[in-house]
């Protein structure tokens, strides 16, 4: 345990014991002395009860701030327990697009409550009809936005006049009539420039955008390939809809290699460690019948060589092997191959490329690894014909690990489907087949029919 964490349960234990004693004042004074992130944390490890009881007595900006750090469905399961004049004092202070996430997770008919009474409603709705993966879904309201035919000497003027913090402008952009956005100006060249100096004149129109019903990873990609700290969102028609800052780049990107990992490893979904057991048997359990049909496959190819293992039995002693390296080889394919889809560094279109390279890869250790099986076969059990039945087995299926490693994905990709979940089961079963054809094919070759 970490020192911040043994802090955070002492904070939670001093907490928890003001509750039941409801001082109140005592419990607010514990919780707003902390940072953000470790309000959330701490909150979160309360009773319902508690945090009910709680959240109103914190000064609205901190309830934001909790609400705005947690998981979005223990949020959500807050918000909807919540009387809509309370909720709607916290949207007020909450970032519009943070809202606008929190209100997407809850009953119609109570967002239609709060949004009644918030402040600045309009801002919140415009953002509630995009899709939350997407970039709209992303994007936050353009505070800063200046017109093309206003001067320099105006636009500073107007940039004083928003009373925005620092961190609120990242760039300056600029429309036309329409609201389409049209450049981008930095900070500098307003200062730099003659007051009279129409901002026409002194833009850059080479803006990186994207548009709203993008998926959130390509704005991910594109923020992270260009550094940028903003990006503009625009409509079909080139309108200015909002924009996407660093902080929600992280976060997509924390989320999407989550999701990655997950799926990676056969479920679906992110789960809690301290998730229901339902749950988890909801999501665990039919993959894991899935892999059982597929590895009946395998099953399927030793008793094709239930003779050839009776008279050799020495044969299984080699299983692990054959199957064990080239499996690895497999993952580790289709670990790359999986990351440069997700990151857009390898298209299907790429993929005959990327494919030939792991093959390759594939051979080169078949042949390091194969040579290495077979000397430890020979040496073993003294068998020489063993060591080249196994070591050759060995190089011809790293070679096929390669092959499903690096094709499975992208013939997945082409599918629509996600390859990070259904790509491992494909792949294990397609090393484990033919390792066993392979390693028993030849094994029968040799031994029965030429021995």
């Amino acid at each position: 345990m970490t020192l911040d964490q043994i802090k955070i349960e002492d904070v939670l234990d001093q907490l928890r014991e003001a509750l039941s004693g409801e001082d109140w004042d005592r419990a607010v004074d514990l919780v707003e002395a902390m940072r953000p992130a470790d309000q959330a944390d701490v909150f979160n490890e309360l009773s319902p009860d508690s945090q009910d009881q709680l959240l109103p007595r914190l000064d609205p900006e901190d309830s934001a701030d909790i609400l705005e750090e947690l998981e979005d469905e223990d949020a959500a399961e807050i918000a909807t327990r919540m009387e809509a004049d309370d909720l709607a004092s916290i949207l007020n202070r909450m970032e519009p697009d943070e809202a606008a996430d929190l209100l997407g997770d809850i009953d119609p008919v109570q967002v239609e409550e709060a949004l009644s009474v918030l402040d600045y409603p309009e801002e919140i709705k415009t953002l509630l009809v995009h899709q939350d993966e997407t970039a709209g879904g992303l994007m936050t309201s353009a505070r800063v936005v200046l017109h093309k035919d206003i001067n320099a000497g105006e636009a500073i003027q107007y940039l004083r006049s928003l009373n925005l913090e620092s961190e609120d402008i990242h760039y300056v952009y600029v429309v036309d009539d329409n609201n389409c956005l049209v450049g981008i100006v930095s900070l500098y060249t307003l200062l730099v420039a003659r007051p009279d100096e129409l901002i026409n004149q002194i833009l850059d129109p080479d803006v990186i955008s994207i548009p709203a019903d993008a998926d959130q990873e390509q704005a991910a990609r594109l923020m992270a390939r260009y550094d940028l700290l903003a990006l503009p969102v625009i409509d079909s028609s080139g309108q200015l809809l909002g924009i996407i800052t660093h902080d929600d780049l992280v976060d997509v990107l924390e989320d999407e290699a989550t999701e990655d990992i997950y799926r990676l490893g056969g479920i679906p979904e992110e789960q809690d460690v301290n998730v229901s057991l339902l749950s988890a048997l909801q999501t665990r359990l039919p993959w894991l019948v899935l892999n059982l049909g597929t590895a009946m496959v395998s099953v399927a190819v030793l008793s094709l060589f239930e003779n050839t293992i009776a008279r050799v039995a020495i044969l299984a002693a080699f299983f692990p092997i054959v199957a064990g390296v080239s499996g690895s080889a497999g993952t580790q394919t289709l670990t790359v191959i999986v990351r440069g889809l997700a990151l857009g560094e390898i298209f299907p279109r790429q993929g005959i490329r990327a494919l030939g390279r792991e093959v390759l890869i594939g051979l080169t250790n078949g042949i390091v690894i194969g040579v290495l099986v077979a000397g430890i076969a020979m040496i073993w059990k003294g068998t020489p014909m063993l060591g080249v039945v196994v070591g050759l087995a060995t190089l011809l299926n790293m070679i096929g690990a390669g092959m499903a490693g690096g094709s499975v994905p992208l013939i997945m990709q082409v599918l629509k489907i996600d390859p990070a979940l259904a790509s491992p089961i494909l792949v294990s079963t397609i090393t484990d087949t033919l390792g066993y054809l392979i390693y028993l094919g030849l094994a029968t070759l040799v031994f029965i029919r030429f021995v």
